[in-house]
């Protein structure tokens, strides 16, 4: 009878034991447990999160970029009617001039001008800029090269520089009265020719813009360089490939993507040369005020005080500028970015 109870007793402790658990667990799981939102709430907050955070790029775009663009078109199409000598008041009158903006833009001589100046110079300018900023990013890349930091920050800090305050260096650099090259040329007997002669004020300003932008360049391409892989050069050096092969064979192909993005950048600036010519126009008779589209509209714009031509120069430069920056990406779309449609 003894074992009897015993055996009762410890039957009614696993009841109790097992009651008292699965009341534990019945607890914790009601207290863990979180109502789920409803689904139409859910959906309506994802769907508002995202343009919540874009709302303050879209305001800043439309505000400063949009509606600037929309004005210059509407001022574009405007031109001003006078009566009479145009002395008077209500002598002059703004009106609808349709095209006659852009037909006089275009048939300008000195537009034209201005468009092929900057032709020739983009033709120096990215070649030159481009190719020294390839060549600085390979020798910065390589494995013998010493002191790579601060190589790296002495070719970039001209990028640092504001265009006008190296326009003003550069400019006394070139005026022969105050030149240091020139005074050092002719303790010698050397005589320097003039770089703001009307033949060279051109590669004059290229200087400038390549001086300033080989550095900016140079840090995108030696940027895409570091992210090739080391296993790929190793694989070279173990097959017998030289440093000079492994750089024509592997690092420029990879960097091709790099090069042609550098290369939009480029064309986008060059279109868009006011700052360099603007500053030396002081020290030489041999920038006009319409040696570039940029300065044909400051000049138009302040010193003529003909903001519709002036906004139907800005059209036409901006949507040249967007045609021959899609038109090269289009051409050379296939070769620059066969390796991420793979």
């Amino acid at each position: 009878m003894i074992t009897g109870e015993v055996g009762t007793i410890r039957t009614s402790r696993r009841e109790q034991e097992s009651t008292m658990t699965s009341t534990t667990n019945e607890r914790i799981g009601s207290t863990a447990r979180v109502p789920d939102p409803p689904p139409a709430r859910r959906r309506g907050r994802i769907r508002v999160a995202p343009y919540a955070f874009m709302l303050p790029a879209v305001v800043l775009f439309v505000f400063s970029i949009a509606i600037p663009i929309l004005y210059t078109a509407y001022l574009s199409l405007r031109t001003v009617k006078v009566s009479g000598l145009g002395l008077g008041p209500g002598a002059r009158t703004e009106g609808w001039g349709g095209l006659t903006n852009y037909t006089k833009t275009l048939s300008d001589s000195d537009f034209l001008h201005s468009v092929l100046r900057v032709l020739g110079y983009g033709l120096v300018v990215i070649p030159v800029m481009l190719g020294l900023a390839l060549l600085f990013a390979l020798l910065l890349d390589s494995v013998r090269v010493r002191a790579r930091r601060f190589s790296r920050l002495v070719i970039f800090m001209p990028y640092a520089v504001p265009a006008v305050i190296s326009s003003l260096l550069w400019g006394f650099l070139y005026l022969p009265s105050v030149s240091p090259f020139t005074y050092a040329a002719d303790q010698v007997g050397v005589t320097l020719p003039e770089p703001m002669a009307p033949g060279l004020v051109l590669f004059a300003i290229a200087n400038i813009a390549v001086w300033g932008g080989v550095g900016f360049n140079m840090i995108v391409l030696y940027t895409a360089l570091r992210s090739i892989p080391s296993d790929l050069y190793e694989a070279a050096r173990i097959d017998g490939a030289s440093e000079l092969q492994i750089a024509l064979r592997i690092k420029i192909p990879i960097v091709i993507p790099s090069l042609i993005m550098t290369s939009v950048f480029s064309m986008i600036t060059t279109l868009q040369v006011f700052a360099e010519p603007t500053v030396l126009r002081p020290l030489t008779n041999n920038i006009s005020t319409s040696w570039s589209p940029l300065m044909m509209i400051y000049r138009d714009a302040f010193t003529r005080n003909d903001i519709y031509s002036a906004s139907a120069t800005s059209v036409v430069l901006a949507v040249a500028t967007f045609v021959l920056s899609f038109g090269f990406l289009r051409l050379v779309q296939n070769r620059a970015f066969a390796q991420e449609t793979r």
